[in-house]
């Protein structure tokens, strides 16, 4: 997610078509029947690795074996609840799974709001963030980043945009957003322009879950949203013709696994092992699966942030 770091000096952003399964009601509904922060989904148990990435895990995590990850489960296609109303999925999930397997671990994902999901790493309650967290200086500070994919921020409206609306001068108006992401900061940002030319304000609405910000544009309760690229398309592609997107992808930044500072040489195993998915051709297969292939990178690294 473009998200930064929490909203205020720092975001926690995501940036920035799926199997299309699930219904636009799934889509805005699964969230709100999933708001407990032990839902989870654990990989299968995978036998020990041998690999490079597999070596430079330190043995302090893999005596762990099992390490809890902390993921918002609203940002479909990249993580959600699935249909069982528990279990978490999406393309984040299935790489993150292959990660481990490679690494010989387990990775039990944990259902979390998405702005507590780096303090909760901070604090040792989880061993690594997946997230669509979107990597910048900020929360580098005070975590490490694996770079993995790369998103933009894109906007929607009601399909035929009734209101007219133009992202570069939306001020007076009611847009939704999900707390803690950038893109909270980019309508800040555009609000503050806005006062500025002596126009109003934009009416920020911030949801803690993304599947309610999607669904306040759908019921007319806003009339905007904006999200990561690959998650305002899937939001479209799922609300029965009633959103269109609005404008191109802007601010294309790279998504990354959040390690903790202390973990040592565990971020270097997992940016190893995301080159070997690369090698294998199980990367693209996943990007593919959830219909983001065109997020794909070629050269992962570690804190990745332009700025």
């Amino acid at each position: 997610m473009q998200k930064q770091t929490d909203g205020k000096s720092l975001s926690w952003n995501r940036i920035p078509a799926v199997t299309g399964v699930i219904v636009v009601g799934a889509l805005l509904l699964s969230a709100c029947s999933s708001t407990s922060s032990s839902s989870a989904t654990t990989a299968p148990t995978s036998t020990a690795a041998t690999s490079t990435a597999a070596s430079l895990v330190p043995a302090s995590i893999k005596s762990l074996g099992t390490l809890t990850v902390g993921s918002d489960a609203s940002y479909a296609p990249n993580e959600y609840i699935a249909s069982d109303g528990t279990t978490v999925v999406g393309m984040d999930v299935d790489l993150g799974n292959a990660i481990a397997k490679d690494l010989g671990l387990t990775f039990k994902f944990v259902n979390a709001p998405f702005d507590s999901i780096i303090p909760a790493i901070q604090s040792g309650k989880y061993q690594l963030g997946i997230s669509s967290f979107t990597d910048n200086k900020d929360r580098e500070k005070v975590v490490d980043f694996v770079t993995y994919f790369t998103a933009g921020t894109m906007w929607a409206v009601p399909t035929g945009n009734p209101m007219n609306i133009n992202i570069d001068n939306a001020c007076g108006l009611k847009v939704a957003v999900q707390k803690g992401t950038v893109e909270v900061d980019d309508l800040t940002a555009r609000s503050k322009a806005c006062t500025t030319a002596g126009k109003k304000a934009i009416i920020m609405e911030q949801y803690q879950l993304q599947s309610d910000a999607n669904a306040a544009v759908v019921s007319g309760k806003d009339v905007a949203m904006l999200a990561d690229s690959p998650v305002t398309g899937y939001a479209v592609s799922q609300s029965g013709g009633k959103l269109e997107l609005l404008g191109s992808s802007y601010g294309d930044a790279p998504y990354g696994i959040a390690v903790p500072k202390s973990s040592g040489t565990f971020k270097d195993a997992i940016l190893a092992a995301i080159k070997d998915l690369m090698a294998n051709g199980t990367y693209s297969a996943i990007l593919t699966k959830w219909g983001v292939q065109s997020g794909a990178i070629s050269a992962p690294v570690i804190n990745g942030a332009s700025s």
